[in-house]
C-alpha cells in the first residue's frame, strides 16, 4: 500500500484501496477529523470524494497514511543549519578565519570545541552557531517547530484502484521519454502490480518491463519486446550502469573524473577515480547471463545486414560486449545460425551503412540522392531539418520533407514548429546537453550569414506553417462526436513534455520542466538537506544564487554569506551521525527590485570529490505570511510553505541548476541543468538563457488543445461543463498528456 500510496502523492492525490473501507459512517469520525487537522498543518487539504473514503477508512489505514506524508515532507529530518538565527548577521569576517586558523597552528589560547579546532577570543561569536564556524562541522540537531505557515492549502484528490491502472498503463503508453519521476514510479509500479497490456511507445520505458521481466524469470518472454540488437546493448548497458540511454564508457569516465577534479591540488583525486571508474565499467557475465543474450540475438527477425547497420555506430562498444558475453563460443552450437552470420557479417564489415552514404551525397551538395536518402527514414530527416535547408536551400528541403512530414513522430513534429524560430536567429545562442554530458552553449550556425532576414523569416513560417497543417491533419482525421471543449487557462502555463530527461525526482506533486510559480510572498527560501543515514564525515556540499543585473552579476555562496537581497545560513562542511544536515538561502524579491536586478539561478553543487550525493534534498518555499526562523536552532524549514522539491538521483551531477526567480515577472521557473565544477561560478550563465529561451518557446498543453479544438470543430467554452473538460488534474497525469501527440 506505501509504494501505491508514494505513486499517488506525486499526483497530488492519496490511494485508498477498497480492502480498507469499513461501513460507512453517518458523520464524520474523531480520527478523520485529527488526520485532516494534521495534512492541513503540512499545507494540505482534502477534495470532498477524498474526505468519504478517508472517513470509511480505518483508523489504521489514517495513522499509516499521515505517517507516509511526514515521511514524504521529510519532517523527520535534521533540518538544523550552523547559525542560530542566521537572519541577523554573525559579524564573521575573512580576519576571523585567518586568526583561528594561525591559533590552531601555534595552539594559542581559546575555546576548543568538539571537532578540536580552537576559536580565539574576539573572533567567532559561539553562542550563534550549531557548531565550528571554523571547519563548518555541526554539533547540535533540532527538530521542526513552525507548522501551517503557507499561505494556501494543496487539495489532494481521491486515486481509486482504477485511478491506478490507468495511470500505469499512461506510463507505458506515452509518447515522450519519462523523466526520472515518472521512471521511478514505473519501477514501483511494475513491482507491485500486474504488466497491464499496452503498447509500449519509447525504448527507455521498454527497458524498465524488459528488467522486470528478467528479474521474474521471463526472459523468453522478453524476447518480443526487442525489435533491434541496439535494444539488447541498452537493457544491458543499462543493468551496468543504470543509464537508460547509451552513455558512452569514455563520457561517464570523463564525468567522474572531472567531478574529482579539485580546486586544491592536494585534494584532486581525479587520477585516481579515472582508473576505478574504468575497471567498475569492465563487462563480466556469468553463463546464464550470456545464454540468454545468445538466445535474444539469434531470434531477431531482422536481416542480418540490417540488423549489422544498426550496430555499427556503436561497434566499438558490440565488440567489447560480444567479448564478454561469449557470443563467438555459442555461435558454434547447434541452432544459432542466425548469431553465426550476424557475427561474421559484423566482423568482417560486409554491409553498407546507410549514415555513410547521406553524408557522401550531402558533401558533394548532391541534393536529390541526399533527399532520396532521408526521405527513406522520415524521422531522422526531421532531426536534420533545419541544417539541410541552409545546405540545400528552403525551397527543395522543405518539398521532400512534405512527402514524409505524416510519417514522421508527433514529438518531433512539434519540436521542429518550437525551435525554428531559435535555430534561424542569427543572434541566439542554443543550449544543448549531450548525451550523458552537461549543458553547452551552441554558437548559431554559420551558414546562417548566407542568408537574409527575408529569407532567414521564410524559412521560419515555411517550417511552422507546415508542422501546424500535419497536426491539424491528424487531429482531423480522427472522428469526434463532441461539440465542445472546456481549457482551464492555467494549462496555457504548462509546457507539453517533449525532449526534457530530468535526472531528479519529485516525491511532492510533481512538475514539468518549465512550469511556472508565482511568487506570493516577499521572501523565497531556497534550503538544501542531505547526508540522512550516512555516517559522519567530511561531505560538503553546496547551496548558492547566482544574481544577474544585466550588466553584472552577485552571488550569495559559503564565500559570501551576505549580498544584497540574499543571506546564507552558513557554510557546513561535514555531516553529523546518520540525521544529515541543511542550509537555507532567503531570497528578499522587493530588495532586488529595487536594487534592479533580473534573475535569481538557484544551484547546488559538491564542493566534495565526487558527484552530489545521493537522496540529497533541494527545493524552495514561498508564503504571504512571513516565514519564522527558530530562535533556538535556527531551523526554517516548514512543510507547508514548500511550494517545490526534488531529490537528486544522479551518479554523475556535480552542480545543478534547479530554479531561475524571474524578478520582473515575479514567477520561479522549475527547470534543471548540470554544470560541471565545484563552486557557482562555475555555471554558465548564457546556458541558463538559452535554456529559459528554449522553455519559452515550447509549446504548452493548452495550445495543443486549442490545435485540436480547431482541426476537429470544437467550440470553446469558458466552463467544465463542456462535452470534453481539460483541467489541472487531468494535466498532472503527464504521460497521458502525451497521448494527445498523435501519429
Amino acid at each position: 500500500m506505501n509504494t501505491l500510496l508514494k505513486v499517488s502523492l506525486r499526483q497530488k492525490a492519496v490511494f485508498v484501496p477498497n480492502t480498507t473501507h469499513q461501513t460507512a459512517p453517518t458523520e464524520l469520525r474523531e480520527t478523520t477529523s485529527v488526520l485532516v487537522a494534521n495534512l492541513a498543518q503540512l499545507g494540505y487539504g482534502v477534495s470532498e470524494p477524498l474526505l468519504k473514503a478517508l472517513n470509511q477508512a480505518t483508523p489504521t489505514f489514517q495513522a499509516d497514511l499521515l505517517e507516509q506524508f511526514r515521511e514524504v515532507m521529510n519532517v523527520k529530518k535534521n533540518w538544523t543549519p550552523l547559525v542560530k538565527g542566521w537572519n541577523v548577521p554573525t559579524g564573521e569576517s575573512i580576519v576571523d578565519h585567518i586568526m583561528t586558523f594561525f591559533a590552531n597552528v601555534f595552539q594559542a589560547k581559546g575555546t576548543r570545541l568538539q571537532c578540536g579546532h580552537i576559536i580565539p577570543a574576539d573572533t567567532f561569536p559561539l553562542e550563534r552557531y550549531n557548531g565550528c564556524p571554523f571547519c563548518g562541522t555541526p554539533f547540535e540537531t533540532g527538530e521542526v517547530e513552525h507548522y501551517g505557515q503557507g499561505s494556501k492549502l494543496k487539495i489532494l484528490t481521491l486515486w481509486t484502484e482504477q485511478d491506478t491502472k490507468a495511470f500505469f498503463a499512461n506510463l507505458l503508453k506515452s509518447k515522450t521519454a519519462l523523466d526520472a519521476t515518472q521512471m521511478d514510479s514505473l519501477k514501483l509500479l511494475l513491482a507491485e502490480l500486474p504488466l497491464p497490456k499496452a503498447d509500449i511507445a519509447m525504448k527507455e520505458t521498454l527497458m524498465a518491463v524488459i528488467d522486470t521481466l528478467v528479474e521474474l524469470g521471463q526472459a523468453e518472454r522478453a524476447q518480443a519486446l526487442f525489435s533491434s540488437p541496439t535494444d539488447i546493448m541498452r537493457y544491458l548497458w543499462y543493468k551496468h550502469t543504470g543509464f537508460l540511454q547509451l552513455v558512452a564508457p569514455k563520457t561517464i569516465a570523463k564525468r567522474k573524473t572531472k567531478n574529482n577534479t579539485n580546486l586544491h591540488v592536494a585534494l584532486d583525486k581525479s587520477a585516481e577515480v579515472n582508473v576505478e571508474t574504468k575497471k567498475t565499467l569492465k563487462l563480466k557475465y556469468s553463463r546464464k547471463q550470456c545464454l540468454m543474450v545468445a538466445n535474444w540475438l539469434n531470434n531477431l527477425s531482422l536481416p542480418v545486414e540490417k540488423a549489422c547497420e544498426m550496430m555499427h555506430p556503436k561497434r566499438g562498444m558490440w565488440v567489447r560486449f560480444i567479448r564478454a558475453l561469449r557470443l563467438a563460443e555459442y555461435s558454434k552450437r547447434s541452432g544459432f545460425e542466425y548469431l553465426h552470420t550476424l557475427l561474421d557479417v559484423f566482423y568482417n564489415q560486409r554491409y553498407e551503412v546507410w549514415q555513410a552514404k547521406v553524408d557522401h551525397y550531402r558533401l558533394a551538395s548532391d541534393a536529390e540522392n541526399t533527399l532520396g536518402l532521408l526521405k527513406q527514414r522520415p524521422g531522422l530527416f526531421a532531426r536534420s531539418l533545419f541544417a539541410n535547408m541552409l545546405w540545400f536551400g528552403k525551397d527543395k528541403v522543405v518539398d521532400a520533407f512534405t512527402e514524409v512530414v505524416d510519417q514522421v513522430p508527433a514529438r518531433l513534429v512539434f519540436t521542429l514548429n518550437m525551435y525554428a524560430d531559435n535555430y534561424f536567429d542569427k543572434n541566439v545562442q542554443r543550449t544543448v546537453k549531450p548525451l550523458g554530458g552537461v549543458s553547452k552553449v551552441v554558437p548559431p550556425n554559420k551558414l546562417l550569414g548566407l542568408y537574409k532576414p527575408k529569407q532567414i523569416k521564410a524559412m521560419q513560417d515555411s517550417i511552422q506553417d507546415l508542422c501546424l497543417l500535419a497536426m491539424k491533419k491528424r487531429f482531423a482525421a480522427i472522428e469526434n462526436k463532441h461539440k465542445s471543449i472546456y481549457i482551464d487557462p492555467m494549462l496555457f502555463k504548462i509546457p507539453v513534455s517533449i525532449g526534457d530527461r530530468s535526472e531528479s525526482v519529485q516525491d511532492l506533486p510533481s512538475a514539468l520542466m518549465g512550469t511556472r510559480f508565482a511568487v506570493e510572498g516577499d521572501t523565497v527560501r531556497l534550503f538544501m538537506q542531505w547526508g540522512e543515514g550516512l555516517p559522519a564525515q567530511h561531505l560538503d556540499m553546496d547551496l548558492s544564487c547566482y544574481v544577474s543585473y544585466g550588466n553584472k552579476a552577485d552571488i550569495c555562496s559559503y564565500s559570501r554569506l551576505r549580498t544584497t537581497g540574499c543571506k546564507h545560513s552558513g557554510d557546513i562542511r561535514s555531516i553529523p551521525e546518520k540525521v544529515g544536515t541543511a542550509e537555507y538561502i532567503d531570497i528578499n524579491v522587493p530588495e532586488l527590485q529595487e536594487a534592479g536586478a533580473k534573475y535569481v539561478t538557484f544551484t547546488c553543487n559538491a564542493y566534495s570529490n565526487g558527484a552530489i550525493t545521493p537522496n540529497l534534498i533541494v527545493g524552495w518555499m514561498d508564503s504571504k505570511n512571513p516565514m519564522k526562523i527558530s530562535a533556538k536552532t535556527g531551523v526554517a524549514y516548514d512543510p507547508s510553505c514548500v511550494q517545490h522539491q526534488v531529490r537528486i538521483t544522479s551518479s554523475v551531477t556535480k552542480g545543478l541548476v534547479f530554479g531561475v526567480l524571474d524578478i520582473a515577472a515575479n514567477e520561479i521557473v522549475w527547470l534543471e541543468m548540470p554544470f560541471a565544477g565545484q563552486v557557482v561560478q562555475n555555471m554558465n550563465e548564457n546556458a541558463v538563457k538559452g535554456i529559459l529561451a528554449k522553455l519559452d518557446a515550447k509549446l504548452s498543453v493548452g495550445n495543443l488543445l486549442k490545435v485540436k479544438a480547431e482541426a476537429q470543430g470544437l467550440t470553446m467554452v469558458e466552463t467544465a461543463e463542456a462535452d470534453e473538460a481539460y483541467t489541472p488534474e487531468w494535466a498532472m497525469d503527464v504521460a497521458a498528456v502525451t497521448q494527445l501527440l498523435v501519429d
